[in-house]
């Protein structure tokens, strides 16, 4: 199989979290190609991510499942102590699940639609399963002075995103992602992105929406999953001397 060719990752060890589909896929396949040893985390009960693993053996690519709910007490932390063990040793890990806890972009108007139960189900995933992943893998990272990749959203920079609480998590990612640069330097570097418009089955969107997104950015396109890895593996190995930045990734839409 024709490797990643930006990189030469063999040896390397990386856990990403929420890669059965969309950013976090595209971001393990990236990396898998470019030689890396992955473990692909998803929910128990997802099949994509068991198929995404299979396939990407079948191509020669050394992925691992790494299955587990990013958010919950307990099964969190579990699930990175497992892949790490699995995996023997870490030098990346990408916090990149997440959710909006919607199908259909709730309006900024309609606070009746925002409901504790939200709040609860963002918070612990997009933001506390963040912090309680790289808690944990921590000290693998330091050892190996690795690297953090969380992904934050351009719904962090004060826009609507697909519901007020989805955008506070996301800036929520932007601070944390700074504090724990503080926290783990000087051997590990914290970094995020912030993405545009992504072509994944994230939100159910109308060919009008879609075209709108297009529209508004300045070259004229939705990101690929591919096109957000490609960031996520330079700041994981591309440089030593950025952390605690989040690099916003939108094709020009917030311009």
């Amino acid at each position: 199989m024709t490797k990643y060719v930006r990189y030469d990752l063999s040896g390397k060890k990386a856990l990403v979290t929420g890669a059965a589909s969309g950013i976090g896929l595209g971001t393990a396949t990236a990396l898998a190609q470019a030689g890396a040893k992955v473990a692909i985390n998803h929910l128990p009960d997802d099949p994509r991510g068991p198929e995404a693993v299979r396939e990407l053996n079948a191509k020669g690519c050394d992925v691992i499942s790494a299955p587990g709910r990013v958010g919950v007490p307990g099964e969190t932390e579990k699930m990175v102590e497992t892949a790490i063990a699995n995996l023997g040793g870490l030098d990346l890990l990408v916090n990149n699940a997440g959710t909006p806890a919607v199908k259909a972009t709730v309006p900024i108007d309609r606070l009746d639609l925002v409901t504790d139960e939200m709040w609860d189900q963002i918070l612990a995933t997009n933001l506390v399963g963040i912090f309680r992943c790289t808690k944990t893998a921590a000290p693998s990272l330091k050892s190996s002075h690795g690297a953090v990749v969380n992904t934050a959203s351009i719904a962090a920079l004060g826009l609507a995103g697909s519901s007020m609480a989805y955008s506070a998590s996301k800036a929520g990612v932007v601070n944390l992602t700074r504090n724990l640069a503080r926290a783990l330097a000087p051997e590990v570097r914290v970094n995020a992105i912030a993405p545009g418009a992504v072509d994944s089955p994230w939100l159910d969107w109308t060919e009008q929406q879609r075209k709108s997104q297009v529209d508004k950015s300045l070259l004229k396109k939705i990101g690929k999953p591919s096109d957000y890895a490609d960031v996520i593996l330079f700041l994981g190995f591309g440089t030593d001397f950025i952390t605690g930045e989040t690099v916003v990734v939108d094709a020009g839409l917030t311009l």
